[in-house]
């Protein structure tokens, strides 16, 4: 069991090393995209189930420098504004559980919305609401929290946020003047909030050890550090 324990660990921080590789390269363009304001709102998201807690301004500088590394002036260099705008509704933040009999998993849950800085218009009808997973975390048995602390849940689910805006922005170039791309399916970005969709996608369906249940309560408000 221990020796089992330590492969899945080794595989699960090979698979999170790779949060940020692809920052180092320079994309291509997004038509005329250039970032303007990179704003976060965040006002008392929903904890999930089980969850460790995470203030608001936590999470609001996380999404701002995840936003700003992704698709900030160092990555796009069009030559007209456009503005982002993020709102963090709900997230879990996993903490250990026991592989292969409970491992709950990471999400963050938000909406985003582009609007064009010269004209101050909206781009997009409606927010975009968008569930991110942790990249690492689709690797079976194990969850997230067995092997990182807060903070590096919360970066890779942030920095997991700004790659599903750029997709989104991809998806519908149109808005910026470029041509819409057709992007391919991505296990660890869902449209729409998970927590209300599909729970058992975050949490196994078996029940949670005693031990579990006992360090936090079951609506999650008490969360671990």
């Amino acid at each position: 069991m221990r020796i089992f324990v330590a492969l899945m660990g080794l595989a699960l921080l090979a698979a999170c090393g790779g949060i940020r590789d692809d920052l180092a390269n320079v994309p291509d363009p997004v038509g005329a995209f250039r970032l303007g304001h990179n704003i976060a709102v965040v006002n008392e998201p929903v904890q999930g189930p089980f969850s460790r807690t995470v203030e608001d301004a936590e999470w609001q500088a996380a999404m701002v420098t995840a936003v700003e590394y992704r698709l900030g002036e160092a990555r796009f260099f069009g030559d007209k504004y456009y503005h982002v705008g993020v709102a963090v509704e709900a997230y879990v933040l996993a903490f250990p559980g026991i592989p292969m009999v409970y491992s709950p998993k990471s999400v963050l849950i938000f909406s985003v919305n582009f609007f064009e800085d010269s004209t101050q218009i909206k781009l997009n009808d409606e927010p975009i609401q968008i569930t991110v997973f942790e990249p690492c975390c689709t690797i079976p048995l194990i969850g997230s929290g067995f092997m990182r602390d807060k903070a590096e849940q919360m970066e890779g689910l942030s920095f997991n946020a700004a790659r599903a805006i750029e997709r989104s922005m991809r998806e519908n170039a149109d808005w910026f003047g470029g041509t819409p791309e057709l992007l391919e399916a991505d296990d660890t970005i869902i449209q729409g909030n998970v927590l209300e969709d599909n729970p058992e996608l975050v949490a196994p369906q078996q029940e949670p050890p005693a031990e579990l249940t006992a360090s936090t309560n079951p609506l999650g408000t008490i969360g671990l550090p």
